[in-house]
Protein backbone atom coordinates (compact mmCIF):
# COMPACT_ATOMS: atom_id res chain seq x y z
CA UNK A 1 0.00 0.00 0.00
CA UNK A 2 1.26 3.17 -0.96
CA UNK A 3 1.81 6.38 1.42
CA UNK A 4 -1.38 8.34 -0.08
CA UNK A 5 -2.43 11.41 2.03
CA UNK A 6 -5.81 11.46 0.11
CA UNK A 7 -7.82 15.01 0.12
CA UNK A 8 -11.51 14.84 -1.58
CA UNK A 9 -12.88 18.07 -2.62
CA UNK A 10 -16.59 18.30 -2.72
CA UNK A 11 -18.46 15.71 -0.28
CA UNK A 12 -21.87 15.42 -2.27
CA UNK A 13 -22.98 12.29 -3.91
CA UNK A 14 -20.05 11.90 -5.20
CA UNK A 15 -17.14 12.86 -2.82
CA UNK A 16 -18.77 11.21 0.32
CA UNK A 17 -18.87 7.39 -1.02
CA UNK A 18 -15.30 7.92 -2.15
CA UNK A 19 -14.09 9.42 1.06
CA UNK A 20 -15.68 6.49 3.03
CA UNK A 21 -13.94 3.92 0.85
CA UNK A 22 -10.75 5.43 0.29
CA UNK A 23 -10.59 5.93 4.21
CA UNK A 24 -10.61 2.54 4.73
CA UNK A 25 -7.12 1.98 3.76
CA UNK A 26 -5.52 5.50 3.11
CA UNK A 27 -5.51 8.52 5.51
CA UNK A 28 -8.50 11.19 3.62
CA UNK A 29 -9.30 14.73 4.16
CA UNK A 30 -13.11 14.76 3.33
CA UNK A 31 -13.10 18.82 2.52
CA UNK A 32 -16.39 20.97 1.61
CA UNK A 33 -17.12 24.80 1.54
CA UNK A 34 -20.09 24.10 3.20
CA UNK A 35 -19.56 24.47 6.83
CA UNK A 36 -22.58 22.98 8.08
CA UNK A 37 -22.22 19.70 5.64
CA UNK A 38 -18.76 19.45 7.33
CA UNK A 39 -20.77 19.59 10.70
CA UNK A 40 -23.72 17.19 9.93
CA UNK A 41 -20.94 14.73 8.55
CA UNK A 42 -18.55 14.95 11.71
CA UNK A 43 -22.00 13.18 13.32
CA UNK A 44 -22.11 10.77 11.11
CA UNK A 45 -25.12 12.20 9.14
CA UNK A 46 -25.68 12.80 5.74
CA UNK A 47 -28.55 14.17 3.73
CA UNK A 48 -27.69 13.08 0.41
CA UNK A 49 -28.62 9.37 1.91
CA UNK A 50 -26.21 7.69 -0.19
CA UNK A 51 -23.58 7.07 2.93
CA UNK A 52 -23.60 3.71 4.30
CA UNK A 53 -24.08 5.30 7.57
CA UNK A 54 -22.12 2.31 9.71
CA UNK A 55 -19.52 2.40 7.39
CA UNK A 56 -19.45 6.45 7.46
CA UNK A 57 -19.24 5.88 11.37
CA UNK A 58 -16.50 3.83 11.71
CA UNK A 59 -13.79 5.53 9.61
CA UNK A 60 -14.43 8.75 11.15
CA UNK A 61 -11.10 9.12 13.15
CA UNK A 62 -9.19 12.16 14.42
CA UNK A 63 -5.76 10.89 13.53
CA UNK A 64 -4.35 7.95 11.45
CA UNK A 65 -6.08 5.68 8.44
CA UNK A 66 -9.45 7.68 8.10
CA UNK A 67 -11.54 10.69 7.00
CA UNK A 68 -11.49 13.86 8.83
CA UNK A 69 -14.29 16.46 7.56
CA UNK A 70 -12.72 19.83 7.12
CA UNK A 71 -14.13 23.15 5.60
CA UNK A 72 -10.16 24.42 6.64
CA UNK A 73 -7.90 24.60 3.50
CA UNK A 74 -5.06 24.33 5.82
CA UNK A 75 -5.84 20.94 6.16
CA UNK A 76 -5.38 19.59 2.74
CA UNK A 77 -1.55 20.80 2.87
CA UNK A 78 -0.30 17.49 4.00
CA UNK A 79 -2.36 15.79 1.52
CA UNK A 80 -0.96 14.52 -1.67
CA UNK A 81 -3.42 13.34 -4.03
CA UNK A 82 -6.44 15.16 -4.49
CA UNK A 83 -9.64 13.98 -6.43
CA UNK A 84 -12.25 16.86 -7.46
CA UNK A 85 -15.69 15.94 -6.73
CA UNK A 86 -17.67 19.76 -7.31
CA UNK A 87 -20.58 20.04 -9.55
CA UNK A 88 -20.33 21.04 -13.41
CA UNK A 89 -23.73 22.43 -14.04
CA UNK A 90 -25.60 24.67 -16.81
CA UNK A 91 -26.06 28.22 -16.68
CA UNK A 92 -29.60 29.28 -17.29
CA UNK A 93 -28.36 29.67 -21.01
CA UNK A 94 -27.69 25.55 -21.25
CA UNK A 95 -23.66 26.34 -21.05
CA UNK A 96 -21.50 24.61 -19.16
CA UNK A 97 -20.79 26.74 -16.08
CA UNK A 98 -17.17 25.87 -15.02
CA UNK A 99 -17.48 28.19 -11.80
CA UNK A 100 -17.17 25.40 -9.00
CA UNK A 101 -14.62 23.53 -10.79
CA UNK A 102 -12.12 26.46 -11.85
CA UNK A 103 -12.75 27.72 -8.00
CA UNK A 104 -11.50 24.23 -6.67
CA UNK A 105 -8.57 24.18 -9.21
CA UNK A 106 -7.61 27.96 -8.17
CA UNK A 107 -8.14 27.02 -4.31
CA UNK A 108 -5.93 23.55 -4.89
CA UNK A 109 -3.39 25.80 -6.70
CA UNK A 110 -2.58 27.15 -3.19
CA UNK A 111 -1.60 23.97 -1.23
CA UNK A 112 -0.48 21.80 -3.76
CA UNK A 113 3.47 20.62 -3.90
CA UNK A 114 5.88 19.08 -6.54
CA UNK A 115 5.41 15.44 -7.11
CA UNK A 116 1.31 16.04 -5.93
CA UNK A 117 -1.50 14.91 -8.34
CA UNK A 118 -4.77 16.26 -9.01
CA UNK A 119 -7.65 13.77 -9.93
CA UNK A 120 -10.88 15.46 -11.35
CA UNK A 121 -14.09 12.92 -11.00
CA UNK A 122 -16.74 16.49 -12.25
CA UNK A 123 -18.18 16.11 -15.43
CA UNK A 124 -16.57 17.87 -18.14
CA UNK A 125 -16.26 17.61 -21.90
CA UNK A 126 -13.47 16.34 -24.02
CA UNK A 127 -10.39 18.54 -22.95
CA UNK A 128 -11.81 20.25 -20.02
CA UNK A 129 -9.04 19.20 -17.81
CA UNK A 130 -5.70 20.10 -19.36
CA UNK A 131 -7.50 23.35 -21.38
CA UNK A 132 -9.70 24.54 -18.75
CA UNK A 133 -8.44 23.14 -14.91
CA UNK A 134 -4.37 22.97 -15.44
CA UNK A 135 -3.84 26.42 -16.65
CA UNK A 136 -5.61 27.76 -13.27
CA UNK A 137 -3.48 25.40 -11.29
CA UNK A 138 -0.51 26.78 -12.89
CA UNK A 139 -0.72 30.00 -12.88
CA UNK A 140 -2.10 30.25 -9.12
CA UNK A 141 0.56 27.50 -7.87
CA UNK A 142 3.51 28.96 -9.78
CA UNK A 143 4.56 25.14 -10.80
CA UNK A 144 4.97 23.68 -13.68
CA UNK A 145 2.38 20.93 -15.39
CA UNK A 146 3.69 17.70 -16.03
CA UNK A 147 7.31 18.94 -14.13
CA UNK A 148 5.87 19.73 -10.71
CA UNK A 149 2.33 18.51 -10.54
CA UNK A 150 0.54 15.66 -12.82
CA UNK A 151 -3.25 15.37 -13.01
CA UNK A 152 -5.81 12.35 -13.60
CA UNK A 153 -9.19 11.95 -14.95
CA UNK A 154 -11.58 9.37 -13.61
CA UNK A 155 -15.45 10.03 -14.39
CA UNK A 156 -17.91 9.80 -11.40
CA UNK A 157 -20.53 6.69 -12.32
CA UNK A 158 -22.30 6.88 -9.63
CA UNK A 159 -26.16 7.00 -9.66
CA UNK A 160 -28.24 8.39 -7.12
CA UNK A 161 -30.95 6.11 -5.10
CA UNK A 162 -29.16 3.25 -6.01
CA UNK A 163 -28.07 0.62 -3.35
CA UNK A 164 -27.28 -2.36 -5.90
CA UNK A 165 -24.95 -0.98 -8.23
CA UNK A 166 -22.84 1.10 -5.43
CA UNK A 167 -19.78 2.82 -5.93
CA UNK A 168 -17.01 -0.15 -5.59
CA UNK A 169 -19.21 -2.41 -7.52
CA UNK A 170 -19.24 0.14 -11.19
CA UNK A 171 -16.41 -0.51 -13.26
CA UNK A 172 -14.12 3.12 -12.86
CA UNK A 173 -12.74 4.52 -15.71
CA UNK A 174 -9.10 5.93 -14.96
CA UNK A 175 -6.24 8.03 -16.76
CA UNK A 176 -3.40 10.34 -15.94
CA UNK A 177 -1.39 12.91 -18.09
CA UNK A 178 1.84 10.91 -18.22
CA UNK A 179 1.42 7.15 -18.59
CA UNK A 180 3.30 6.79 -15.08
CA UNK A 181 0.62 8.92 -13.41
CA UNK A 182 -2.01 6.93 -15.29
CA UNK A 183 -0.39 3.62 -13.67
CA UNK A 184 -0.49 4.98 -10.23
CA UNK A 185 -4.05 6.86 -10.82
CA UNK A 186 -5.05 3.21 -12.30
CA UNK A 187 -3.78 1.01 -9.22
CA UNK A 188 -4.96 3.75 -6.97
CA UNK A 189 -8.68 3.22 -7.98
CA UNK A 190 -8.16 -0.62 -7.82
CA UNK A 191 -7.71 -0.54 -4.33
CA UNK A 192 -10.90 0.16 -3.86
CA UNK A 193 -12.84 -0.79 -6.80
CA UNK A 194 -13.97 -4.42 -6.77
CA UNK A 195 -15.99 -4.36 -10.30
CA UNK A 196 -12.30 -3.49 -11.45
CA UNK A 197 -10.62 -0.41 -13.35
CA UNK A 198 -10.71 0.61 -17.27
CA UNK A 199 -6.99 2.52 -18.27
CA UNK A 200 -8.17 5.01 -20.69
CA UNK A 201 -5.17 6.04 -23.29
CA UNK A 202 -5.37 10.20 -22.25
CA UNK A 203 -7.18 12.46 -20.01
CA UNK A 204 -9.37 13.19 -22.98
CA UNK A 205 -10.15 9.70 -23.69
CA UNK A 206 -11.77 9.34 -20.35
CA UNK A 207 -13.76 12.62 -20.38
CA UNK A 208 -15.21 11.83 -23.55
CA UNK A 209 -16.28 8.41 -21.98
CA UNK A 210 -17.97 10.20 -19.26
CA UNK A 211 -19.86 12.79 -22.27
CA UNK A 212 -21.40 9.48 -24.38
CA UNK A 213 -22.49 7.45 -21.66
CA UNK A 214 -25.17 10.24 -20.78
CA UNK A 215 -25.68 11.46 -24.19
CA UNK A 216 -26.59 8.27 -25.28
CA UNK A 217 -29.06 7.39 -22.78
CA UNK A 218 -30.64 11.04 -23.10
CA UNK A 219 -30.79 9.82 -26.89
CA UNK A 220 -32.65 7.09 -26.37
CA UNK A 221 -35.31 8.59 -23.75
CA UNK A 222 -35.95 11.46 -26.25
CA UNK A 223 -36.94 8.41 -28.87
CA UNK A 224 -39.65 7.03 -26.35
CA UNK A 225 -40.45 10.41 -25.34
CA UNK A 226 -41.23 11.33 -29.22
CA UNK A 227 -42.90 8.25 -29.24
CA UNK A 228 -45.44 8.97 -25.85
CA UNK A 229 -46.06 12.24 -28.28
CA UNK A 230 -47.14 10.51 -31.40
CA UNK A 231 -48.96 7.33 -29.70
CA UNK A 232 -50.84 10.01 -27.55
CA UNK A 233 -51.93 11.44 -31.01
CA UNK A 234 -52.92 8.21 -32.28
CA UNK A 235 -54.43 7.34 -28.57
CA UNK A 236 -52.79 4.08 -27.63
CA UNK A 237 -50.46 3.79 -24.52
CA UNK A 238 -46.86 3.98 -24.93
CA UNK A 239 -46.22 1.40 -22.57
CA UNK A 240 -48.62 -1.38 -24.30
CA UNK A 241 -46.66 -0.48 -27.31
CA UNK A 242 -42.65 -0.94 -25.10
CA UNK A 243 -43.99 -4.23 -23.43
CA UNK A 244 -45.37 -5.49 -26.91
CA UNK A 245 -42.06 -4.58 -28.52
CA UNK A 246 -39.50 -5.39 -25.74
CA UNK A 247 -40.78 -9.39 -26.29
CA UNK A 248 -37.94 -9.22 -28.90
CA UNK A 249 -34.88 -9.77 -27.74
CA UNK A 250 -32.56 -7.20 -28.98
CA UNK A 251 -34.76 -4.05 -28.01
CA UNK A 252 -33.72 -1.69 -26.03
CA UNK A 253 -36.46 -1.05 -23.24
CA UNK A 254 -36.46 2.62 -22.40
CA UNK A 255 -39.45 4.47 -20.83
CA UNK A 256 -41.19 7.73 -21.49
CA UNK A 257 -40.34 10.39 -18.62
CA UNK A 258 -38.78 13.70 -17.82
CA UNK A 259 -35.01 13.50 -17.68
CA UNK A 260 -33.60 15.61 -15.24
CA UNK A 261 -30.79 15.27 -12.94
CA UNK A 262 -26.86 15.90 -12.44
CA UNK A 263 -26.09 13.93 -15.50
CA UNK A 264 -28.83 12.76 -18.28
CA UNK A 265 -29.83 16.23 -18.34
CA UNK A 266 -27.00 17.87 -18.68
CA UNK A 267 -23.93 16.08 -20.24
CA UNK A 268 -25.02 16.40 -23.54
CA UNK A 269 -24.81 20.10 -23.14
CA UNK A 270 -21.30 19.84 -22.48
CA UNK A 271 -20.77 17.65 -25.10
CA UNK A 272 -22.63 19.97 -27.47
CA UNK A 273 -20.70 22.99 -26.25
CA UNK A 274 -17.37 21.69 -27.38
CA UNK A 275 -18.85 20.22 -30.75
CA UNK A 276 -19.52 23.87 -31.60
CA UNK A 277 -16.51 25.26 -30.16
CA UNK A 278 -14.60 23.16 -33.15
CA UNK A 279 -17.05 24.93 -35.82
CA UNK A 280 -19.32 21.45 -35.82
CA UNK A 281 -23.27 21.80 -34.91
CA UNK A 282 -24.32 18.42 -33.36
CA UNK A 283 -27.75 17.60 -34.10
CA UNK A 284 -28.55 14.47 -32.56
CA UNK A 285 -27.50 15.44 -29.23
CA UNK A 286 -29.44 18.51 -29.33
CA UNK A 287 -32.67 17.23 -31.09
CA UNK A 288 -33.09 14.78 -28.23
CA UNK A 289 -32.56 17.68 -25.30
CA UNK A 290 -35.23 19.76 -27.37
CA UNK A 291 -37.23 17.03 -26.46
CA UNK A 292 -36.53 15.33 -23.31
CA UNK A 293 -36.67 19.35 -22.17
CA UNK A 294 -40.10 19.81 -23.57
CA UNK A 295 -42.00 16.80 -21.88
CA UNK A 296 -42.73 18.72 -18.71
CA UNK A 297 -44.79 20.77 -21.18
CA UNK A 298 -46.49 17.99 -22.28
CA UNK A 299 -47.85 16.25 -19.26
CA UNK A 300 -49.51 19.85 -17.60
CA UNK A 301 -51.18 20.65 -20.78
CA UNK A 302 -52.53 17.11 -21.37
CA UNK A 303 -53.64 17.23 -17.65
CA UNK A 304 -55.26 20.64 -18.38
CA UNK A 305 -57.09 18.53 -21.55
CA UNK A 306 -58.38 16.26 -19.50
CA UNK A 307 -59.50 18.30 -16.98
CA UNK A 308 -61.58 20.31 -19.90
CA UNK A 309 -62.69 16.81 -21.15
CA UNK A 310 -64.60 16.28 -17.52
CA UNK A 311 -65.85 19.97 -17.77
CA UNK A 312 -63.38 21.61 -15.12
CA UNK A 313 -62.76 25.46 -14.39
CA UNK A 314 -59.21 25.49 -14.74
CA UNK A 315 -58.53 28.87 -12.95
CA UNK A 316 -58.53 28.12 -9.73
CA UNK A 317 -58.33 24.54 -9.62
CA UNK A 318 -56.48 22.68 -7.19
CA UNK A 319 -54.01 20.28 -8.24
CA UNK A 320 -51.18 18.31 -6.49
CA UNK A 321 -48.06 17.26 -7.50
CA UNK A 322 -46.32 14.28 -6.12
CA UNK A 323 -42.24 14.46 -6.21
CA UNK A 324 -40.26 17.20 -7.01
CA UNK A 325 -36.66 15.28 -6.81
CA UNK A 326 -35.36 14.51 -10.51
CA UNK A 327 -35.40 10.59 -9.62
CA UNK A 328 -37.50 8.23 -7.28
CA UNK A 329 -36.41 7.12 -3.63
CA UNK A 330 -33.71 9.90 -3.73
CA UNK A 331 -33.55 13.35 -2.03
CA UNK A 332 -31.59 14.46 -4.97
CA UNK A 333 -33.52 18.01 -6.23
CA UNK A 334 -30.99 18.97 -8.94
CA UNK A 335 -31.85 20.29 -12.45
CA UNK A 336 -35.60 18.42 -11.64
CA UNK A 337 -37.89 19.15 -14.74
CA UNK A 338 -40.97 18.82 -11.83
CA UNK A 339 -40.38 22.63 -11.86
CA UNK A 340 -41.57 22.33 -15.44
CA UNK A 341 -45.01 20.72 -14.92
CA UNK A 342 -45.29 23.20 -12.15
CA UNK A 343 -44.85 26.36 -13.49
CA UNK A 344 -47.13 25.59 -16.58
CA UNK A 345 -49.77 24.62 -14.62
CA UNK A 346 -49.68 27.47 -12.22
CA UNK A 347 -49.45 29.79 -15.90
CA UNK A 348 -53.05 28.34 -16.50
CA UNK A 349 -54.37 29.72 -13.30
CA UNK A 350 -54.02 26.49 -10.83
CA UNK A 351 -53.26 26.60 -7.44
CA UNK A 352 -50.18 24.17 -7.09
CA UNK A 353 -49.27 21.74 -4.53
CA UNK A 354 -46.04 19.80 -4.07
CA UNK A 355 -45.12 17.02 -2.15
CA UNK A 356 -42.25 14.97 -2.09
CA UNK A 357 -41.31 13.18 1.23
CA UNK A 358 -37.53 12.53 0.15
CA UNK A 359 -36.97 16.36 -0.79
CA UNK A 360 -35.03 18.78 1.88
CA UNK A 361 -37.84 21.65 2.06
CA UNK A 362 -35.10 24.17 2.31
CA UNK A 363 -33.06 23.06 -0.65
CA UNK A 364 -36.32 23.41 -2.65
CA UNK A 365 -37.71 26.45 -1.39
CA UNK A 366 -34.17 28.20 -2.23
CA UNK A 367 -33.82 26.24 -5.93
CA UNK A 368 -37.81 26.13 -6.85
CA UNK A 369 -38.98 28.91 -4.39
CA UNK A 370 -41.82 26.20 -3.55
CA UNK A 371 -42.57 25.35 -0.19
CA UNK A 372 -43.30 21.38 0.16
CA UNK A 373 -46.87 20.74 2.20
CA UNK A 374 -45.78 18.11 5.06
CA UNK A 375 -48.41 15.82 4.09
CA UNK A 376 -51.08 15.03 2.04
CA UNK A 377 -54.74 15.45 3.35
CA UNK A 378 -56.50 17.90 1.30
CA UNK A 379 -58.55 17.12 -1.94
CA UNK A 380 -57.59 17.99 -5.48
CA UNK A 381 -59.57 18.44 -8.99
CA UNK A 382 -56.05 17.13 -10.69
CA UNK A 383 -52.98 15.23 -9.38
CA UNK A 384 -50.04 14.12 -10.97
CA UNK A 385 -47.25 11.58 -10.38
CA UNK A 386 -44.09 12.85 -10.97
CA UNK A 387 -41.54 10.57 -9.37
CA UNK A 388 -42.10 6.97 -8.28
CA UNK A 389 -41.21 7.40 -4.78
CA UNK A 390 -42.58 3.73 -2.90
CA UNK A 391 -44.37 5.82 -0.32
CA UNK A 392 -46.95 6.72 -2.99
CA UNK A 393 -48.01 3.51 -3.77
CA UNK A 394 -49.82 3.63 -0.20
CA UNK A 395 -51.73 6.73 -0.91
CA UNK A 396 -55.42 6.70 -0.93
CA UNK A 397 -55.79 8.42 -4.26
CA UNK A 398 -59.94 8.08 -3.95
CA UNK A 399 -59.69 10.03 -0.46
CA UNK A 400 -57.85 12.77 -2.38
CA UNK A 401 -60.09 13.02 -5.07
CA UNK A 402 -62.40 15.99 -4.74
CA UNK A 403 -65.03 13.86 -6.62
CA UNK A 404 -65.59 11.94 -9.63
CA UNK A 405 -64.54 14.37 -12.18
CA UNK A 406 -60.95 14.56 -10.52
CA UNK A 407 -57.97 13.76 -12.82
CA UNK A 408 -54.79 11.41 -11.82
CA UNK A 409 -51.68 11.95 -14.44
CA UNK A 410 -48.77 9.06 -13.88
CA UNK A 411 -45.77 10.50 -15.61
CA UNK A 412 -43.72 6.95 -14.65
CA UNK A 413 -46.48 4.30 -15.49
CA UNK A 414 -46.53 3.84 -11.87
CA UNK A 415 -49.60 3.52 -10.11
CA UNK A 416 -52.19 1.12 -10.91
CA UNK A 417 -53.60 1.61 -14.31
CA UNK A 418 -57.15 1.14 -12.36
CA UNK A 419 -57.02 4.32 -10.77
CA UNK A 420 -55.35 6.92 -13.08
CA UNK A 421 -57.16 8.67 -16.08
CA UNK A 422 -53.22 8.53 -18.71
CA UNK A 423 -49.86 8.11 -18.46
CA UNK A 424 -47.02 8.34 -20.53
Amino acid sequence: MKNYNIAIVGLGYVGLPLAIEFAKKYEVVGFDIDKERVEELKEGKDRTKEANITALNEVIVEKGIGVSFSSNIEDLKKCNIYIVTVPTPINQFKAPDLGPLLNASKMLAGVIKPGDIVVYESTVYPGCTEEDCVPVLEQFSGLTYNKDFFCGYSPERINPGDKVNTLTKIKKVTSGSTPEIAEVVDQLYSSIITAGTHKAPSLKVAEASKAIENAQRDINISFVNELALIFDRIGIDTTDVIEAAATKWNFLKYKPGLVGGHCIGVDPYYLAHKAESLGYHPQVILSGRRVNDNMGMFVANKIVKLMINKGHKIQGAKALILGITFKENCPDIRNSRVIDIYTELCQFGMEVEVYDPHADVKQVNHEYQIDLIPQVGEQYDAMVLAVSHHEFLTLDFSALRKDEKSVIFDTKAFLDRNIIDARL
